[in-house]
Parts: C-alpha cells; sequence; structure tokens
C-alpha cells in the first residue's frame, strides 16, 4: 500500500500544473455566484466510472436521469447536487481520478469506483478526509464498518446471497457443491461468504476452480476434464457475464449440461443475462439462478422505457440491453444523496474545508472536508420508497431484502421462488404464511434441469470415466471376513467373505447403478488398517472390509453404519476349577457330618416306631421281619424304593413327610451349588500387569491397549490368524506366549467357535462401534451405502450370511454372544472320579460280603452281633414301656406278645435258611469244599445255641 502511495504522489506532482489556490478561488465564486443568481447552493459530488464499459455507460445515464427526475420532482429544494465525472478504465485510472477530484474538484462525495475490485484504497483514501465513498457495485468490503464508516455500499451484502445459495443447495439435499469462480480480488472475497454459509448447512465444497478472464478455451475444457472425473454433478458459478458466456459454451460441449447435472448461478452473471449473445444463451437452459429481487411497478416499467429511448439517442455501443439492478441501485443512490444534501440545507463554501497538520495529507495537499460527516450523517437515517424497493442503510450497507430464484427456460426466465433472510425458501412473497424459516424446496415451483429433465438431480454420479475403486484387505487370518485371491495372469483381485457380501448386498438396495472393480491393499511390513484408509482417495475411492469404526481415523475417511457387533472383550485360558472330588465340593464337611449322622438317627427312630407294628396287609411282599431290617435304611431307601407299606406306623410316616422336605431342600441345594461351580465361578478372573496380552496385526488395538487401558507397549504382541493365537495362549507367557487376547467380538466368536472349552471372554465390552465401509470426506455415498447397510442387516438374509462365512448356527442377533459365548465346559470322567470310586468300592465290597465264603462268615457274624444289639436295645424300651402301664389288660396284652415273639424264635427262621442254602450249595456245586460247608454249617448251631 505504501508503494500505491507513492506512485501516485509522483503521478500527480508531475500532472499538477495548475495551483491548488486559483482553482479554490474560481471555487468559490461560482459558488456564491450560483448561490445569488439562482437562490441554491452546490453539493460536489465526484463520480468514477468506465464509461467505455456497457456497465459504466449504462450507469451513467441512470445517474443523468435520477438528477433530472429527483430536481423536476422538487424543484424547490434550496441544494443541488453538481457531480464531476471522470472516465477511469484500469486501478490505476480510478486511483488518480479519485485523488484529482478530492484535490482539484474539492468533492464532499465519491459516487464509484465501478469495479468492486477497485475500492480498497478509494476507501482507505475517503477515511482520511472524511468524504463519504458510495459504492453501487461492491457487495463486500475488506474492512469492517467499524474501522471505515465513510465508505458505504448501497448494494445487499453478498453473506446474505450466500445464505441463499446455501438455503437451497441444503433444500436439494445435495452433500457437495463445485465452485467455479472468477479467479480475482472480488471471487476471493465472494469464496469466503460461500464457505462460511455452507459450513453452516453442513455441505462440503467437494472442489474449487479458479477461472482466469484470459484463460483460454482449451485451459478451460481441460478443467472439466478434471471435473468429469469426480462424484459431485452440482456446479456454482460466481463469474461475470463474459466469461460466464464462454463457460456454458464449454461446458455443454463437454457433456456438463446433460440430465444429472445441476447448475447455480450467482447475480454476478445472472443481472448480465440479456447482454448474452443466442449461442451462448443457449447452452445455458436449465440452470438455477438467484439474483436480488425488484418488484415490477409502472414507474419501472415507465423508466425503462425512457431508459432505452436515451441509450438509443446516445448511441451507446455497450452490450447491456436490458436496465438491470445496478441501475437502479445507482439511481435510488443519487436521490439518496440528493434528500441527504438538502436535509442539511445550504452552506459557505468558507465552512466546507479545514486544513490538518497530517505528515500524510499534506503531502498531496488535500484537506479533511467538513460537510462530509454531515452528508454521511444524513445518509445514514435516509429513507424512502426507491425504484429498486425500499431504500435504508444499516452499517454502512443496503438493508437486506429477497432474492429470487429463477430457472432459465429456452430464451425466457421463469421465477420459481423466492430467499429471505427471516423466512428462508418461499414460493410467494407474502407476509402471510409461516413466520419460521425454511429449507424446504418444496415449497418452490417446478425446475426445468438441463437436458430437459424434471427429476431433481442427485448431485453426485459415479464417474463414467472410470470404475469405483473398492479397496479390500489382503491379509494373513480371519479370513472369514475377507479372503482376498489374486490371479496371477490378470492381476484380477477377487475377494469372498462376510465383509464381501455385505457389500455386494448392499448394491441392490442403492437407488441406481455402480461400475466398480476390487484392488487389493498389500504391505510385507508393518501391515495396518490405518495405512489402507490412508490411500483413499488417492488409491481407493472406498474401502470394504472388517475396518472397525474408530474415532481417530473419523479424523480423515467417512464412515458408513456398521454392519457388525460392536465392542471389544478380553479372552483367557478356560482354567477349570474341577477335580475327581467335585461332587464333594458343594457342601462343606461338616454339612456331609450332619447327613451323615442324621440319618442314622431316623433310622433308629423308625426301628423304634415299627418294631411293634405287625404286617398285616396281605398284599405286601415283604415280611415283618425283612420289613422291620430295611427300616435301618429307610431315610434312604425311601428316596429310591418308595413302597406304600415301608412304613406302617403313622408316626414313622409323619417323620418320614419332614425328612423327606428337608431332603429335598437339600438335594436343590447342593444341585444348584454344583451349577455354580461348574459355570458361574469359572467367570471369575482378576487381570494382572504381569500379564502379556495379544492382539490382531494390523488393528489400532495396539493404540487402544496402551492409550485407554495404559498396558506397557514390552507386554503386548501381535498375532494375525485364530491359530496363532491359540498356538500363544497354549504357551503362555512362561513360554514366549501370551495370557490373554484382547480383540473384536467378531474375532473372538470365531476363536471360541473353533477352540470352545479352552477359553472363554471374561471382564467388561469396551465400546466400539463395529466394522462399516470407509470413503473420503463428504462423500455421497456415505448416506446411500448406510441405509443400504440397515436394509441388509435388518433383513431376512443377514443370518444366511453369517452362516454362510461362519458356519451353521452363528448369529450376531444372539444375545449371549456378546458375554459368554459357547465358553462353557465339558465335564470329563476325571472330573466326577471320586464318585465312580465310591460307588466301585461299595459294588466291589457287596460282590465280596455275597459270593465268598468269608464275605459271607463275614456278614453272617456282623448280623448276628447287629441283631442282638437291636434286641437288647428293644428289650430295655419294651421293659421300660411295660412298666408304665397300669391297665390289667394292657400288660396281659403286653405279655402274651412277649411271649409269641420268644416262642417264634427270631432266630430259628434265618439260621434254617442258612442251612438249606449251605445245602443247595453242595449239591450245585461239587467244587467247594465240604471242610467250607461244615465250617458255616458250625457257626449255625453256634448261633441257634445262643
Amino acid at each position: 500500500m505504501p508503494s500505491t502511495i507513492q506512485i501516485l504522489f509522483l503521478l500527480f506532482i508531475i500532472n499538477a500544473n495548475y495551483s491548488f489556490s486559483a482553482a479554490a478561488t474560481n471555487r468559490v465564486e461560482n459558488n456564491e455566484t450560483s448561490h445569488g443568481k439562482n437562490q441554491y447552493s452546490l453539493v460536489h459530488i465526484g463520480v468514477v466510472l468506465d464509461l467505455d464499459s456497457s456497465m459504466g455507460s449504462m450507469a451513467d445515464l441512470c445517474i443523468n436521469m435520477a438528477l433530472s427526475d429527483f430536481y423536476s420532482e422538487h424543484s424547490n429544494y434550496r441544494t443541488r447536487l453538481q457531480l464531476h465525472t471522470k472516465n477511469a478504465e484500469s486501478l490505476l485510472d480510478t486511483n488518480i481520478a479519485v485523488l484529482e477530484l478530492l484535490k482539484h474538484e474539492e468533492v464532499h462525495g465519491i459516487l464509484g469506483p465501478q469495479s468492486p475490485t477497485e475500492d480498497k484504497f478509494v476507501a482507505e483514501l475517503g477515511g482520511k478526509v472524511h468524504v463519504p465513498v458510495i459504492s453501487f457495485t461492491a457487495k463486500s468490503s475488506t474492512l469492517p464498518y467499524a474501522q471505515n464508516r465513510y465508505f458505504v455500499r448501497t448494494t445487499l451484502d453478498d453473506a446474505y446471497q450466500a445464505q441463499a445459495l446455501a438455503a437451497i443447495c441444503q433444500g436439494y439435499e445435495w452433500p457437495e457443491v463445485v465452485i467455479l469462480y472468477e479467479d480475482t480480488d472480488y471471487g476471493y472475497q465472494f469464496l469466503s461468504h460461500l464457505n462460511k454459509a455452507f459450513q453452516e448447512v453442513e455441505i462440503g465444497i467437494a472442489y474449487m476452480s479458479a477461472i482466469s478472464i484470459s484463460s483460454e478455451d482449451i485451459q478451460i475444457l481441460k478443467e472439466f476434464n478434471k471435473l468429469l472425473e469426480k462424484q459431485t454433478r452440482v456446479f456454482l458459478a460466481h463469474m461475470n457475464s463474459s466469461l460466464g458466456s464462454r463457460l456454458f459454451v464449454l461446458a455443454k460441449k463437454a457433456g456438463m449440461m446433460t440430465e444429472g447435472y445441476a447448475w447455480i448461478i450467482t447475480d454476478y452473471l445472472s443481472n448480465f443475462l440479456n447482454s448474452m449473445d443466442f449461442v451462448a444463451r443457449d447452452s445455458i437452459e436449465g440452470v438455477l439462478g438467484v439474483r436480488p429481487y425488484v418488484s415490477w411497478s409502472e414507474k419501472i416499467d415507465s423508466f425503462q422505457e425512457r431508459w432505452k429511448r436515451n441509450m438509443v439517442l446516445k448511441k451507446s455501443a455497450g452490450s447491456i440491453r436490458e436496465l438491470n439492478v445496478y441501475g437502479l441501485w445507482v439511481y435510488d443512490t443519487v436521490w439518496s444523496l440528493a434528500i441527504a444534501a438538502e436535509k442539511i440545507g445550504p452552506v459557505y463554501s468558507s465552512l466546507l474545508y479545514v486544513n490538518t497538520s497530517n505528515n500524510e495529507t499534506d503531502k498531496t495537499n488535500l484537506k479533511i472536508s467538513l460537510f462530509g460527516p454531515k452528508l454521511l450523517s444524513e445518509l445514514s437515517h435516509t429513507k424512502f420508497r426507491g425504484l429498486s424497493g425500499d431504500f435504508q442503510l444499516i452499517n454502512g450497507q443496503l438493508k437486506p431484502s429477497a432474492f429470487e430464484i429463477f430457472n432459465i427456460i429456452g430464451s425466457g426466465e421463469r421465477t420459481v421462488g423466492f430467499w429471505t433472510p427471516d423466512r428462508g425458501i418461499s414460493r410467494e412473497l407474502s407476509s402471510t404464511g409461516e413466520p419460521t424459516y425454511s429449507t424446504s424446496t418444496k415449497n418452490l415451483k417446478n425446475v426445468m434441469w438441463p437436458g430437459d429433465s424434471v427429476m431433481r438431480p442427485n448431485g453426485w454420479a459415479i464417474p463414467s470415466t472410470r470404475k469405483l475403486r473398492v479397496g479390500v484387505p489382503l491379509k494373513h487370518g480371519f479370513k472369514e471376513f475377507v479372503n482376498v485371491k489374486i490371479d496371477r495372469a490378470t492381476n484380477h483381485t477377487n475377494p469372498t467373505g462376510f465383509s464381501i457380501d455385505i457389500f455386494l448386498a448392499t448394491l441392490q438396495w442403492l437407488p441406481f447403478p455402480i461400475n466398480y472393480e476390487f484392488c487389493h491393499y498389500r504391505k510385507e511390513i508393518n501391515w495396518s488398517y490405518d495405512d489402507m484408509l490412508h490411500n483413499i482417495p488417492q488409491t481407493f475411492d472406498m474401502v470394504v472390509g472388517d475396518t472397525t469404526i474408530w474415532a481417530p481415523r473419523a479424523n480423515y475417511v467417512d464412515f458408513t453404519l456398521p454392519y457388525s457387533e460392536p465392542g471389544v472383550i478380553l479372552v483367557v485360558k478356560n482354567e477349570k476349577p474341577l477335580d475327581m472330588w467335585i461332587f464333594i465340593k458343594p457342601l462343606r464337611w461338616d454339612l456331609w457330618l450332619a447327613i451323615i449322622l442324621s440319618c442314622i438317627m431316623m433310622g433308629i427312630v423308625l426301628r423304634l416306631l415299627e418294631h411293634r407294628v405287625q404286617n398285616t396287609n396281605e398284599e405286601s411282599v415283604r415280611p415283618h421281619k425283612e420289613r422291620l431290617r430295611m427300616i435301618y435304611w429307610s431315610p434312604i431307601a425311601v428316596l429310591a424304593f418308595p413302597e406304600r407299606n415301608m412304613v406302617a406306623n403313622s408316626w414313622s410316616i409323619f417323620v418320614l413327610v419332614f425328612w423327606l422336605f428337608m431332603a429335598f431342600i437339600l438335594m436343590q441345594s447342593y444341585t444348584a451349588n454344583l451349577s455354580a461351580i461348574l459355570t458361574v465361578d469359572q467367570l471369575k478372573f482378576a487381570f494382572s500387569e504381569d500379564y502379556y496380552v495379544g492382539y490382531q496385526e494390523g488393528s489400532f488395538m495396539k493404540e487402544f491397549l496402551e492409550k485407554q487401558l495404559h498396558i506397557h507397549e514390552s507386554r503386548l504382541k501381535n498375532y494375525s490368524s485364530v491359530e496363532d493365537y491359540h498356538d500363544a495362549m497354549s504357551r503362555g507367557s512362561k513360554r514366549g506366549g501370551i495370557d490373554a487376547i484382547f480383540d473384536e467380538i467378531p474375532y473372538m466368536k470365531i476363536f471360541l467357535k473353533k477352540y470352545d472349552s479352552q477359553y472363554k471372554m471374561v471382564g467388561p465390552t469396551y465400546r466400539t462401534d463395529g466394522f462399516g465401509f470407509a470413503f473420503p470426506f463428504g462423500s455421497p455415498l456415505t448416506a446411500y451405502f448406510s441405509r443400504a447397510i440397515l436394509a441388509v442387516t435388518q433383513g431376512s438374509n443377514m443370518t444366511s450370511i453369517e452362516q454362510k462365512n461362519f458356519g451353521p448356527g452363528y448369529s450376531s442377533q444372539d444375545p449371549l454372544s456378546s458375554t459368554v459365548s459357547q465358553q462353557t465346559s465339558s465335564l470329563t470322567f476325571y472330573d466326577f472320579g471320586g464318585l465312580f470310586i465310591i460307588v466301585g468300592s461299595v459294588t466291589m465290597f457287596a460282590l465280596f460280603c455275597s459270593e465268598t465264603s468269608v464275605g459271607r462268615k463275614f456278614t453272617a457274624l456282623t448280623a448276628q452281633y447287629s441283631q442282638v444289639f437291636f434286641c437288647f436295645i428293644s428289650s430295655k424300651f419294651h421293659s421300660t414301656q411295660d412298666d408304665k402301664v397300669e391297665n390289667h389288660e394292657t400288660i396281659q396284652d403286653a405279655a402274651a406278645t412277649y411271649s409269641e415273639g420268644r416262642d417264634a424264635n427270631i432266630f430259628e427262621e434265618p439260621l434254617r435258611r442258612g442251612e438249606e442254602e449251605i445245602c443247595e450249595s453242595g449239591q450245585n456245586n461239587g467244587s467247594a469244599s465240604a471242610e467250607d460247608r461244615e465250617v458255616e454249617l458250625t457257626t449255625i448251631n453256634e448261633g441257634r445255641n445262643s
């Protein structure tokens, strides 16, 4: 900036051939003379235009017509605007013209400059000398209004137009847009507004192409070839009419004005559509445009007819054939200046300027205007109804109003709706209706799109020049998900697996066909999924595989919804707490002892209760004496042989009922506790910091274990397959293996399915989002594939896809799969070896006592002494009872019963049976020794004598 001022200063010194004081003296004389003669004072306003351009020619005619119309309508006003017009074809001419106007003409306001990129220097200079610079073309400013209040824009700010464009794209559900803009300062300024507006509605900018005004057609066609390779089919053009005419002719030549494409133009081009020739106009058919809305009125119609006549009389060579909004804005601007000047009233020229001691202004001999601040103040408070609508300045710019949304059809235009800052998109401009902001394009009229299509473009498409590159991982393990086979002859990639089947199933749910090819990712050293994802979009357009949706990866790719189970779990070796005496563990030793003692005591009690009860049941299969012997075992035998006639005494039945109740509770408790030992207790696990942990090669688990679970890197080992996991777990950390595995649930379900009884899941499930497909940032395919994945995973074919790849019985819908899975171990013979030993020992002991002579002798002696013992106990018991009986008849009955018992000789019957069995044994078994039979008979006789 200092260099520019210095150059201008030198040019000004060279061309300054007459003195400032003489010009000032003449101005004072002219001003006083006119005031005295015509009874009004002059307010000098400078105008900077490119009179040789179409825009400058139109604006100059509108300015002159505005002055003529205003003072013919307000002939009684005491002030008059005196315009000093300077022709400026370039930026340098503009800056020199402004300096001359400020120094020689001593203007109090500057209207212009014409180009929106020429206002920076002029605005700064006007702020220093307090002269308002009023622009009717600049729609954005490099300096905030608070820093330079002397730069006034009587146009709509581009920020509102950017919001309107963003609302249209949002309403049509276009996820991203390609922007083609003019390679100028104004193009970059407008791009900053678009970026902000699109970010607010979460619409991506797929590509930005800067096109220079001097670009040749071949360069523009090369840029179009780049755009054809991209998926985005929505283009927004921001450029002037001359460049825009060439752009759309070349776009039609490149095949980009056909069905499926959408084009939007800004008011930078749409305000000058009438200046296009027939060829350019024909190529722009189907385009959607926005521009400031001007309500039609008879006053505008009359002004437009007069403007056309004056253009013919003026013999203008400009290309503008129709009046546009810029002509209306400059017309209203002149009216606002005239109104503001009249509000200030007549002033004397001696009070219009003041000298300054500022060094910078002294170099150019410029003075600070005293009239400029007053003019700016009145201009800021001026309100009236002009040709362009309501004229009112807010913060140095025109109050925002409506934008018209129109569709180019043939050689004409059709308004399809409007956008306003307070109501958004609407079909009609009306004060009634919903006051809320709307972005729904359903409020718009039907649009004819390029290619004479009435269907709304999706906004993107797979490029026809190539196939969609689908990346798949080439790895060594867990091939149930992705198994890549490469045809060596053609180098063609043929993947199979669960992830591939999900991808193929989703293609059937997409609303459009996709031409694709599989491309494998292969890296021998330090292979990882992260590296593969970083190849999007350079190498792959999307990645299909067992790729986990993880937050750090979402910083550089977009993921679809998951298609697998989420979560990371810990798997350890199944150390079963089983041994050959496991059946004893449900009850402690004191309870076992109590049960044994209670059985013995119950047998004694039942023997005492049953000794006097005779068997009167004729259908009974057991005699009374044998039934009394069974009583000893009744607490146990009644569970296995619950015959009705085991006991006959009512009190015995009463006792057995409560015993059975207690036995039932003990059995149920035993069963429950044994089940807990065999199942639930196996889930108890405490992770140790000394454990070595395994994770899958190439996955994100290493970073997950280090950062989130704080496991040191030295204790982490990576493996690539189920077999590697099993081998490492079998060896354990003491032999170079691992003690636990951290991995995702889908992998571990396959691992546990193969090695079911040897491992188990323990601990909590850590949060991850499962597997998903990866796309570049902002890819429209992400949303389509996400909806397709929902349809597949919630459809009827999901189970068949799972069982095809993982085997029968597999289902991700199993609620236990993520916690316990199939880890319950099968019981072995060793687990209950102790029980079999006890039962076998008892069986062998019974055979010994029954089938051997020694055993039978031992059994007979045991039975003899047992009978003596129990008879002794019984006699004592009955003698005690007899002493207490007072009734004589009861005593006689008891004595008779006792006498009958003695006469029956309770020992005689078993001894006689023993003799018969010995004799039969001797007859049937000739090999038996006579000596053994003699010993047995001797034993029986001794028992009879006793």
